[in-house]
């Protein structure tokens, strides 16, 4: 994210994740497999720049300071967010991975539950300088809880509301909405002329899951159970969905055709004075490719019902983020313990999050002068009062996939002109719910 690619996947491959066992240590081969030299290492980088090769541009220099550092050489591949998952998923039953990887945090505990993720038990944390480094909004990332975590933090996120600077003063909006009715009431008044009041990526599986978990918090459901079984079809669950889908079914404040958009085109179109609103991770580099600049644009917190962003009813937004893995099987897992080390110290924290316009996890780092900015202030406040981790639960993936579906489902009703109610939200969700593993 970043600007973060959510990955899209299908629910056949995402099986596999559940099938799997651990990675039994035999040499990988081609291109990305772990492999037995001491001085080498592979690894398989997210996509969190504007493009895979901005992403060589700004990592390769600093992958070049840890070979000065250590001698050992770092071979790189940068991964789009839409083949990541399928790539990591491959990798743990072929046991052909990289020695470390970075995954979205969102997936820490089903990629955890294969058993090919090296655990980073309080020897391996003591190796990168300690578990108490990181923030706890991070940690609450990275695994199954009372399990040791099977990744370690690397860039923090958080969605906040951006709006278009123009498109307020043109339609006369004095104050940006920090609650939902105020969003629905300036959404309208910013709809007209082929404008729109706010952008959603309604193709976007994973997106969809992010804003409609939120949603879900404040309405009082988890889409899953205390013990982890899957909830859809709660009566807050199917509030939260049709909440997010009725910003374009029946607030019509949503242009109808971003019920196709997966690829950031919402922000395209609040960079070119076509949508006033964007609920975003950290987008300030894409307005910037876009040629939209910093003046162009504010932020505050993303809504609530009312009141203040909090805990509970006032979650205001997923804890999102980069982790960063050790596959089990690695043949060099003194050399993959260093490179975490290096990747998770404060030089290179403050240098690369503040590249890519994310939050250090490690508190020390965030103390950075680099991250006192307006934007990056709402981003630091939100992780700390008002964010909530993603259930995590083995299962997290697929619900990424079943109910981001269902939620793509219904926008394209949406489009379309069909009626979305109250039980054909619940039907879509039920039917999700029917594909998930029976507990």
């Amino acid at each position: 994210m970043r600007t973060i690619r959510a990955a899209v996947t299908g629910a056949v491959t995402l099986s596999l994740v559940f099938a799997a066992t651990a990675c039994g240590g035999g040499t990988a081969g081609g291109s990305g497999g772990s492999n037995s030299q001491p001085k080498t290492l592979t690894y398989w980088a997210t996509n969190q720049g504007t493009s895979l090769e901005a992403d060589k541009k700004i990592l390769q220099p600093e992958l070049d300071k840890f070979e000065k550092q250590t001698g050992i050489k770092v071979k790189l591949e940068v991964i789009p967010w839409s083949d990541l998952l399928n790539r990591i998923l491959t990798a743990t039953t072929s046991g052909q991975g990289p020695d470390v990887l970075n995954i979205g945090n969102t997936w820490s505990a089903s990629l955890q539950s294969t058993g090919a993720l090296l655990p980073w038990d309080e020897k391996n944390f003591g190796t990168i300088g300690g578990k108490d480094r990181f923030v706890d909004s991070a940690l609450g990332s990275t695994g199954a809880p009372g399990k040791d975590p099977a990744a370690v933090p690397l860039y923090s996120m958080a969605y906040a509301l951006y709006y278009n600077k123009k498109m307020f003063a043109d339609a006369g909006i004095t104050k940006p909405p920090t609650t939902w009715a105020e969003v629905d009431a300036a959404g309208k008044k910013l709809s007209k002329d082929g404008k729109w009041g706010i952008g959603v990526e309604g193709s976007n599986l994973s997106n969809n899951i992010h804003q409609v978990f939120v949603l879900g918090k404040q309405h009082g459901a988890d889409f899953f159970t205390p013990d982890g079984k899957a909830d859809f079809t709660s009566e807050g669950a199917v509030a939260a969905v049709k909440q997010y889908v009725d910003l374009m079914a029946a607030g019509k404040i949503v242009a109808p055709g971003n019920a196709e958009y997966a690829q950031n085109q919402s922000l395209s179109d609040f960079a070119k004075n076509r949508t006033g609103m964007v609920l975003w991770q950290t987008p300030q580099q894409t307005f910037a490719a876009q040629g939209m600049s910093e003046d162009q644009w504010g932020v505050v917190p993303a809504p609530v019902a009312s009141g203040a962003p909090g805990q509970g009813a006032q979650t205001n937004s997923m804890v999102a983020g980069i982790n960063i893995s050790v596959f089990k099987n690695t043949k060099n897992l003194d050399g993959a313990l260093k490179f975490v080390k290096f990747m998770t110290g404060d030089e290179e924290q403050i240098l690369l999050n503040k590249t890519y316009g994310s939050v250090p996890p490690v508190k020390s780092a965030q103390a950075d002068p680099a991250f006192n900015s307006a934007s990056l202030a709402v981003i630091r406040d939100t992780l700390a009062k008002s964010a909530s981790a993603l259930p995590q639960v083995p299962e997290e993936s697929q619900f990424e996939t079943v109910v981001g579906t269902a939620v793509k489902e219904l926008f394209a009703d949406a489009a379309a002109g069909r009626p979305v109610t109250t039980e054909s939200v619940k039907a879509k969700l039920d039917k999700a719910q029917q594909q998930m593993p029976k507990k």
